[in-house]
């Protein structure tokens, strides 16, 4: 095999610098069912993925730590390695000989399932998280039990309710700190309290001892002294994110618990953060993964049910930017669906999850397998990331990771503010009786062309403006924000739409485009022959926003390609300027 080169880091890794290292990737990719272009149903396009993750066009994101992926670059099967895959294997075997009683269905998913642990150790390929869900697949497929560990689950949270309610949970929660307290205010001494009341419910729910062995807990004279212990790097991290001092107001937080019986007290935490003004929003797994809490698990576990209160429940894996904000604006506490059965996949997460991230000031996640794959992967993310576990020695630690220096988060308020500015615009040429025309074009729906079709639009709106007196023409193309992506372009511009101020809505015509490059003295690439507004998404969007429009405001006139021409689009790229498909009926290959 050709020598591959020295990667110091996942960072490194991109396509074209070297044919070997390609080809290597392509595999690596296509062997753990995360690439993109092999798969598109189940995984996340480039746009998605950087909602989450800051990755240029030639850049691989691979989900797991760096230290993992180096021994998979190298096919060293490392004992490290080895011992995870062992692991993956073990619990397989455990799971089975627990859940099925028929003899020659268990010795059936042994069988295949050596031929998998064979090829791994082989060629160790897999990451071992993916490995294993290959395994439970195996296992769910043949036993038909699509939740081996629910009791488990349920008992956990129970036990984990019942120490919440129990004298010793008082006395680790509000047994007041060793020292008096420094009041230099009244507001910061509020915030000292809050940090501890945070402080001790995070450790709590790290102490996967309450819910696994609680009488030992019961009878340990120490543990609510440890519990209490000052945690000074928690600290100095909460008040830097959200203390008073930090000049944030309310931040809205994604939040990715680990495990059953920790939620409960993950849950706790999160009502303090709410009564802080907060808004969250708790990812759980669209389906088995060990201990980890699902999101139907409410359904059956009277606990977790207790614990979620009027926790609103979003079962849409789909949502757009404008129905997010809304439900979020509505609810201070919201559940929503990662989209896997894994650990952190950002490849497979929901549209939904992606734009929790995107739309989250700070991620908060919970447990060691994050903290490998968010910490410990050296790729930088799009939003601050903050990761509590306990360590291989029991220690609580708390990591923090800066969101990347390059991305520019586009809040709603700055949204909100650019598309009242324009409003504001048309308002007062209302007030002056002028009319107010919008036009609609294609800006970025041909992939390679946002250029051009700058040009085009901007063209003809000033041919346009030329021609027309006592008109104000918003053109979309003059109003671009660096940093906003289609799904912040999309959410500006219809408020906009649906103030009630047009007069005249324009799509963009083929002889529209076809003047645009006559008066800039070209002729019509081929990229653009018969192009109009209806081969765009983003103009079919605006079309149905212009008929419902047209019905609250009948004196309302929509000009261009018929409105029937438009809707064979299907869906709005998630995070694109261009689309996402047409359906091709009919068509053989």
């Amino acid at each position: 095999m050709s020598k591959l080169p020295d990667i110091s880091s996942v960072r490194e890794l991109r396509y074209g610098r070297d044919p070997y290292l390609d080809a290597w990737l392509l595999h690596f990719m296509t062997e753990n069912n995360i690439e993109p272009t092999v798969n598109p149903v189940e995984n996340a396009q480039q746009e998605q993925l950087r909602f989450m993750v800051d990755v240029d066009d030639d850049q691989v994101f691979v989900p797991c730590s760096d230290e993992m992926f180096e021994n998979l670059l190298h096919t060293r099967l490392s004992s490290a390695l080895r011992q995870e895959y062992r692991e993956k294997w073990r619990l397989l075997v455990h799971l089975a000989r627990i859940n099925i009683k028929d003899r020659y269905t268990r010795r059936k998913i042994f069988a295949l399932s050596r031929h998998k642990v064979r090829q791994v150790l082989h060629s160790p390929f897999l990451i071992p998280s993916r490995f294993l869900k290959q395994l439970m697949t195996i296992f769910m497929a043949m036993s038909g039990v699509h939740d081996p560990q629910r009791e488990e689950k349920r008992l956990a949270n129970k036990r984990a309710l019942e120490f919440m309610t129990s004298p010793e949970m008082n006395q680790c929660l509000y047994a007041c700190p060793e020292s008096t307290l420094g009041c230099t205010s009244i507001m910061n001494l509020r915030w000292e309290l809050d940090l501890l009341e945070m402080a001790r419910l995070c450790r709590l729910s790290l102490r996967s001892e309450i819910w696994e062995k609680p009488d030992a807990v019961r009878a340990d004279a120490s543990f609510s002294a440890d519990i209490c212990r000052r945690w000074p790097e928690f600290a100095a991290i909460m008040t830097r994110v959200m203390g008073p001092d930090s000049g944030q107001k309310k931040l809205k937080i994604l939040y990715l618990p680990a495990s059953s019986g920790g939620i409960i007290f993950d849950l706790r935490f999160i009502r303090v953060l709410l009564r802080l003004g907060h808004k969250v929003i708790l990812a759980l797994k669209e389906g088995y993964c060990l201990d980890s809490p699902v999101i139907w698990d409410v359904e059956h576990d009277s606990a977790l049910q207790d614990a979620l209160g009027e926790a609103l429940f979003i079962e849409n894996s789909r949502m757009s930017k404008n129905e997010l904000l809304r439900v979020q604006r509505e609810n201070s506490l919201l559940v929503v669906s990662d989209g896997t059965r894994e650990r952190l996949n950002l490849w497979r997460s929901s549209v939904t999850f992606a734009r929790s991230w995107k739309e989250a000031d700070l991620i908060i996640a919970k447990d060691f397998p994050h903290h490998r794959r968010l910490i410990k992967n050296s790729h930088l993310f799009t939003r601050d990331i903050m990761c509590l576990y306990r360590d291989r020695d029991g220690l609580d630690q708390v990591r923090f990771k800066e969101k990347s220096p390059r991305v520019t988060k586009i809040t709603e308020s700055q949204i909100v503010a650019q598309a009242d500015s324009i409003i504001a615009h048309m308002r007062l040429a209302r007030g002056m009786a002028r009319q107010v025309m919008f036009y609609s074009a294609i800006i970025g729906s041909i992939p390679g062309q946002t250029k051009v079709a700058l040009g085009v639009v901007n063209t003809f709106v000033s041919h346009l403006r030329s021609r027309h007196a006592n008109l104000l023409i918003i053109n979309p193309a003059e109003h671009f924000v660096e940093g906003m992506d289609g799904d912040d372009l999309m959410y500006m511009w219809e408020r906009v739409q649906r103030s009630g101020f047009i007069d005249v809505w324009r799509f963009q015509t083929v002889a529209d485009i076809e003047t645009s490059f006559e008066l800039m003295g070209e002729s019509v690439p081929a990229e653009w022959h018969g192009k109009d507004s209806t081969f765009s998404t983003g103009c079919t969007k605006e079309m149905h926003i212009a008929l419902d429009m047209q019905v609250k405001h009948p004196e309302m006139q929509i000009i261009g390609p018929e409105p029937k021409r438009f809707f064979r689009r299907m869906e709005y790229g998630v995070g694109k300027y261009f689309d996402a498909r047409i359906t091709d009926k009919g068509r053989g290959l």
